[in-house]
C-alpha cells in the first residue's frame, strides 16, 4: 500500500497538476486518514521545488456550519474563496466519505445562494488553475462497492494509477470524431433522446482533473435536445440520493423530471435557477477497471461502457452558453448487463452495449466484449 500512495502522490505532482518551481499548491483533505498520502504529496512537492499548503476539513463540521449559514457569512465565504484562487497555482481536495446523508437537512436555499455566490471563484478555480479532485478510499466507499476495506483500498488506488499516458494515446481517435460531430443520438431502455454537439469540441480527462479518471466530455447546444433519458445508477446530491431519474426535454429544456422516490426535493433542484432545467455536459466513460456503480460520482462517470448528461453548468472550455448554480453528474450505463443500448454520431453507430464498434475507437474497450 505504501507503493501504491507514493505512485498516486507522484502521479498528481508530476502528471496531473505538473507542479513547477515557486507555484503554490493547497491542499484540502477530510479527516486523519488520508494523512499518508497529504505525506507523500508534500515530499513530491517540494522535490519540484512548489510550495505546498494544507487545510484539513470535516464534514460533519462543514455541513453544520452550512446548515448555521447566514447572509453575513455568505460575504466573507466568498470573499474566502476568491482569496484562495487569487493565491494559490493548483489545487489537490481529496475527500474522505463518511455518510452521504449529512447535509440532506440543508435548507434548499441556503445552498442555491452559497453556489450563487462562489460561482466566480469556482469558475477561476475550474477553468484559469490546475486542480485535481480524489476520494481516499473509506469503509462507506468499501460499503458501497460491496467490498472488505482491504480489498476496496486495493480496488481504488489501482483504479486510480491506471496508464493515463496509454489512455491518452487511446482517446485522440474518439475526440477527433467528436470534434466533427454534429446529431448525437442515444438510445436505451427508458432512453430516446437527440441533440447537437456542433461546433463543441471535447475536452479529453486523463488524470489530470478527476482521478480516478476516463471519459471525454463534450456539451449539447444549449437548445438542442429533445427526448428523455432514464438514469440507471445511482444519482446522489446535496445529501440526498435519488433512483432511476427520468427527464424529458423539450429543446433543451427538461419539462419533466420524476425519480422512483423524492419528486419534490428532485425539481426543487431543477428549479434552482434557469440553467439548472438545461444541460451543460455529455460526456463518454472508459475507465478499464472501473465496472459497477457505487453512488460516488467521481467513480461512476468513469464506468466503462457508461456516459453521463449533466443538468446545469457548462465548462468554459466546452461552453454552451448554460450558467447554473448546479453541475449534476447523472450516469447511463449501457453495457449489456445494464439493459444495452447504442450512440450514433450523425446517424452512424459508434457504440453498441457499451462497446465502441468503430475500429478506430476500439482501444478504449480495453478487453471488454461484453461476454
Amino acid at each position: 500500500m505504501n507503493e501504491k500512495i507514493k505512485t498516486l502522490a507522484h502521479t498528481i505532482v508530476h502528471y496531473s497538476i505538473n507542479v513547477q518551481p515557486n507555484e503554490k499548491v493547497l491542499i484540502t483533505y477530510q479527516t486523519e486518514e488520508p494523512k499518508p498520502l497529504v505525506k507523500e504529496l508534500i515530499r513530491e512537492i517540494t522535490e519540484v521545488g512548489g510550495i505546498p499548503f494544507y487545510t484539513m476539513a470535516d464534514s460533519e463540521i462543514g455541513n453544520l456550519l452550512t446548515e448555521k449559514t447566514t447572509k453575513e457569512r455568505i460575504e466573507v465565504l466568498k470573499k474566502q474563496k476568491e482569496f484562495e484562487v487569487d493565491l494559490y497555482d493548483s489545487f489537490i481536495s481529496i475527500c474522505y466519505r463518511v455518510n452521504d446523508y449529512e447535509g440532506h437537512l440543508i435548507d434548499k436555499d441556503i445552498n442555491q445562494s452559497i453556489g450563487e455566490a462562489l460561482m466566480k471563484s469556482q469558475d477561476i478555480r475550474i477553468n484559469e488553475r490546475k486542480w485535481v479532485l480524489l476520494n481516499y478510499p473509506s469503509v462507506l466507499d468499501a460499503y458501497k462497492a460491496s467490498m472488505k476495506i482491504d480489498e476496496f483500498r486495493d480496488f481504488a488506488f489501482d483504479v486510480m494509477t491506471v496508464d493515463y499516458s496509454k489512455m491518452q494515446q487511446d482517446i485522440r481517435p474518439l475526440k477527433e470524431l467528436m470534434d466533427k460531430t454534429d446529431k448525437v443520438h442515444i438510445v436505451a431502455p427508458g432512453t430516446d433522446l437527440t441533440f447537437s454537439i456542433k461546433g463543441m469540441g471535447s475536452i479529453p480527462c486523463v488524470g489530470d482533473k478527476n482521478i480516478p479518471d476516463g471519459e471525454l466530455y463534450s456539451a449539447p447546444v444549449r437548445d438542442s435536445v429533445n427526448g428523455t433519458i432514464t438514469y440507471n445508477t445511482p444519482s446522489p446530491y446535496q445529501g440526498m440520493i435519488f433512483q432511476h431519474v427520468k427527464l424529458t426535454f423539450k429543446d433543451g429544456k427538461i419539462i419533466e423530471a420524476e425519480a422512483d422516490s423524492h419528486n419534490e426535493e428532485l425539481n426543487e433542484i431543477f428549479n434552482t435557477d434557469e440553467g439548472a432545467r438545461y444541460v451543460g455536459e455529455f460526456s463518454l466513460g472508459f475507465n478499464p477497471k472501473i465496472r459497477y456503480p457505487m453512488g460516488d460520482i467521481l467513480y461512476d462517470e468513469k464506468i466503462l461502457g457508461s456516459l453521463h448528461f449533466t443538468p446545469g453548468r457548462a465548462y468554459k472550455d466546452c461552453y454552451n452558453g448554460n450558467d447554473s448554480a448546479i453541475h449534476w453528474d447523472m450516469v447511463l450505463i449501457q453495457r449489456k448487463d445494464y439493459g444495452g443500448g447504442e450512440i450514433y454520431f450523425d446517424d452512424v453507430l459508434i457504440r453498441k452495449d457499451g462497446v465502441f464498434v468503430l475500429p478506430e475507437l476500439e482501444p478504449l474497450n480495453y478487453g471488454y466484449k461484453n461476454d
